[in-house]
């Protein structure tokens, strides 16, 4: 059994998005955490029959350390995770921009207002640097001239939705998987020419 701990602190749409993209996977469980008590992801998470708790943030490390997960997925988990917890095993993170451009909050905002002609989604490792983590997949997204700032929010959410499972599936499994949104995976075995970001 493969064991996924998702940790996210607001409403949890990107969660939403891997626990149905896992639900007929049955090697692979999934547990919620928030550091918020009330957290809506919690009660999303309960309604989809996964197990969820709150997690005080000063209580991260003597949980984890005790608690083993083969992989650990921020999704909208607005805290920095200290070096102690990271060393404890491979965390991930989706961020709403091509990294290593516009880090930190409102990175979709940021984006629009600078007036670029492109932003994107990026999934990277976690380390003790903001967003600054070895990056493991981004998909652009373009800013079309009548794209209103609600739009574009809309369609990076959607891209991260279908992007950060496919990325957790690629890791898990050790797959070569077409991130690209809209375009079908790759064989496990290369790219075999259907374009789009590709990785392991």
């Amino acid at each position: 059994m493969v064991k996924i701990a998702l940790l996210a602190s607001g409403r949890g749409s990107n969660a939403e998005a891997i626990i149905k993209h896992f639900e007929n996977h049955t090697n692979v469980e999934i547990q919620v955490f928030s550091d918020i008590a009330d957290a809506p992801v919690l009660a999303l998470a309960g309604g989809l029959s996964i197990k969820a708790e709150y997690l005080p943030f000063d209580e991260t490390y003597s949980y984890f350390s005790q608690n083993r997960f083969d992989l650990y997925v921020l999704a909208g988990y607005m805290r920095i995770l200290p070096d102690e917890v990271l060393d404890l095993g491979t965390f991930v993170n989706i961020h709403p921009s091509l990294l290593p451009a516009f880090k930190g909050k409102d990175a979709i905002k940021q984006a629009y207002d600078y007036g670029v002609k492109v932003t994107g989604v990026s999934v990277h490792y976690v380390t003790k640097d903001l967003d600054g983590g070895p990056i493991i997949a981004q998909v652009p997204v373009n800013i079309q001239q009548w794209m209103n700032f609600a739009e574009l929010e809309e369609e990076i959410h959607n891209t991260e939705h279908t992007l950060y499972p496919m990325v957790i599936e690629s890791l898990l499994y050790d797959k070569i998987v077409d991130f690209a949104p809209g375009k079908p995976k790759c064989s496990t075995d290369g790219c075999g020419g259907c374009g789009g970001s590709c990785a392991h």
